[in-house]
């Protein structure tokens, strides 16, 4: 049991560490916005947990060294980045196309629209691979949370809880962008919206490029 005790605070400071930067504003909280307003909450649920299991995916790449990798070779985060900012500039293209298109989004028939769920989640999945901040997390906790020689279950416990996290909270997210009154909010403003992130989605992409 003390065993235990003596881990906990650094599995806290990885779960701290990750909802700070999951519930900042950022490319993957306002795609799956946006997804869950224009094209129903399936779609919305489908884009958060592709990027829950992206999420997934550099975790266990963490654990297995990813932040060693970084410092002996590290252009890889500079290739990373270029792929990363390619990635943001075609979501930014797509949202500025949408605020110049003149469709008018029907609130009763929101979520009818065709999609295959598959390609939502893989749509999600690219996001948040193709997103440094998603890296830099996992090498903080790395660096911050988890101790040398730690047992295997502090892993799983920090891989269980930031997991979960994501899959909850993209998922209310999703749920509450997609109720009628924020559709009809976001059909007499979609121009605007789309617009605005059109607009994030650059100014991230310039900050990869810049930082």
């Amino acid at each position: 049991m003390s065993s235990i005790h003596s881990y906990w605070p650094g599995i806290m400071l990885a779960y701290t560490t990750y909802i700070v930067s999951a519930v900042s504003p950022g490319p993957a909280m306002l795609a799956t916005m946006g997804t869950a307003m224009e094209s129903g909450r399936n779609a919305g649920i489908a884009l958060g947990l592709g990027i829950a299991f992206s999420a997934l995916v550099w975790g266990v790449l963490a654990f297995l060294g990813l932040s060693t990798l970084l410092i002996a070779y590290a252009g890889i985060l500079d290739i990373i980045r270029v792929f990363g900012c390619l990635y943001l500039l075609y979501l930014a293209w797509k949202a500025f196309s949408s605020a110049l298109s003149s469709y008018d989004l029907n609130v009763e028939r929101t979520g009818a629209k065709e999609y295959k769920a598959f390609d939502v989640f893989i749509r999600g999945c690219l996001l948040n691979l193709a997103n440094p901040k998603a890296v830099l997390t996992w090498v903080a906790i790395i660096s911050l949370a988890i101790e040398p020689g730690a047992p295997v279950w502090t892993i799983f416990a920090v891989l269980a809880g930031t997991i979960g996290f994501s899959v909850v909270f993209y998922t209310l997210i999703a749920i509450a962008f997609s109720t009628p009154k924020m559709v009809s909010i976001y059909s007499r403003a979609r121009r605007w919206i789309d617009g605005t992130l059109g607009l994030v989605f650059t100014y991230s992409a310039y900050k990869l490029a810049r930082d």
